[in-house]
């Protein structure tokens, strides 16, 4: 027995099987998690390199131009481009799709340290990064407040960051802006020449001193005493009095030549919220999870933090998640009104309610079904899904008309209904 002559005779247990469908998709649309794109992996490999305070175009000859000779031999390369700027060198190398990221990358990683002797010596190791949607924010805050700078981007740092960090599917919080404390050691030029000393003995001295050392291993009796000596700095004295060298028997300590101040780091870049100083708050979803899902989350702990902490306002500046539902609705309108549009078109044409209305009956089905094939497959709900949606519809359309003709062609010729 056919699909078809099955489907005829047994007229309850094809109703039941519709119904069945029906509900897994229903359920299954409900459950489907929505996001712009599907997982791309994109075949793109960045190589970032940074050497402070040298000039682009520096950096360019000594840096980048080394760089890219070198990962221009890797195998199937497609493109190489690259940016010099002040201190940073980025090089993005494309691939042909199809290509193994990781074998790409351990290629790349052998180009790079083939050419490392031809880099300045103190440059820092180039950064090799595969291309991952991830690495961009999903959500960016402003933060403002009537606090001191300072103690604004300390609290932000020891009692916001941990708690955006706890939302699931969070995989970084990034703060930028305000300031940071730094200890200033400024130096006296003068003191300095008189004593015979150099910034480097100074820089020494304070990086030796402001370490903890292990000790060892301490028995005594039934315990065994891990010993460590705890060198690193707590207060501005115990900077001001560390010991450099020693002259004649007296110590020379940095009190002597120079001053310490507790200060911030210098600002390079501010930001301003609704017309005040503030700061930036990004937050980074992990590989593989929900756009809208984090987002929303990260929203619902952000409306917490607000009404506990009534000393800082965080405000919205972008939500990725916003346009993702707009374009998704926008895409999911326009497959109903399409298949609305036909229906009225095939009535028009047709001008037979019953033929009109079994077309009418197997688009919205076909789509339920498809929901639930699209949830237990593990995709979301995206401009592609939705897309093929939209063209599915037209097929059904399509493959309708060609049943109810052929039906027709039947019932012409004289054969019975059933």
């Amino acid at each position: 027995m056919n699909i078809a002559r099955g489907s005829v005779n047994r007229p309850i247990l094809t109703t039941i099987i519709f119904l069945i469908i029906i509900t897994l998709g229903v359920v299954s649309f409900f459950r489907l998690s929505i996001d712009l794109m599907p997982e791309i992996t994109y075949p793109s490999i960045s190589v970032s390199t940074s050497y402070g305070n040298v000039g682009p175009q520096e950096m360019e000859e000594l840096v980048t131009r080394p760089l890219e000779e070198a990962l221009a031999a890797v195998q199937n390369v497609e493109e190489i481009t690259s940016t010099s700027t002040e201190g940073q060198s980025n090089i993005r190398v494309s691939f042909d799709w199809g290509t193994d990221l990781d074998v790409a990358a351990n290629d790349i990683r052998d180009r790079v340290d083939r050419v490392l002797g031809r880099l300045p010596e103190d440059i820092e190791r180039p950064l090799i990064r595969k291309f991952d949607l991830a690495a961009f924010p999903v959500v960016i805050y402003g933060v403002s407040s009537d606090m001191n700078p300072i103690d604004l981007r300390l609290f932000l740092d020891e009692q916001i960051k941990y708690r955006l960090e706890r939302v699931p599917g969070v995989a970084a919080v990034g703060i930028y802006g305000g300031l940071n404390r730094e200890i200033h050691v400024n130096l006296k030029a003068a003191k300095l020449k008189a004593l015979g000393l150099s910034p480097e003995v100074i820089i020494s001295a304070l990086r030796n001193e402001n370490r903890n050392i292990p000790a060892g291993l301490y028995e005594h009796g039934n315990f065994d005493i891990l010993i460590r000596t705890q060198g690193e700095f707590h207060t501005l004295d115990e900077i001001r009095d560390t010991v450099i060298t020693m002259r004649d028997g007296t110590p020379i300590q940095i009190r002597d030549i120079a001053d310490v101040e507790d200060s911030w780091q210098e600002v390079r870049q501010e930001y301003r919220i609704n017309g005040r100083p503030g700061v930036r708050i990004s937050i980074n979803k992990q590989s593989g999870s929900n756009t809208v899902k984090v987002a929303e989350a990260v929203q619902e702990e952000v409306e917490r933090i607000n009404r506990d902490t009534p000393q800082v306002s965080l405000v919205s500046l972008t939500d990725t998640s916003v346009y993702i539902k707009q374009s998704i609705n926008n895409v999911g309108s326009s497959a109903l009104i399409g298949g609305i549009l036909a229906i009225i078109v095939l009535f028009v044409f047709l001008r037979n309610l019953s033929s009109t209305a079994i077309i009418a009956t197997a688009i919205p089905i076909s789509v339920i079904a498809t929901f639930g094939l699209i949830y237990f497959s593990g995709f979301t709900l995206n401009i592609m899904t939705f897309g093929g949606l939209a063209l599915g519809i037209g097929m059904l359309v399509d493959s309708s008309i060609v049943v109810l003709e052929n039906i027709y062609r039947h019932r012409e010729s004289g054969e019975n209904p059933i």
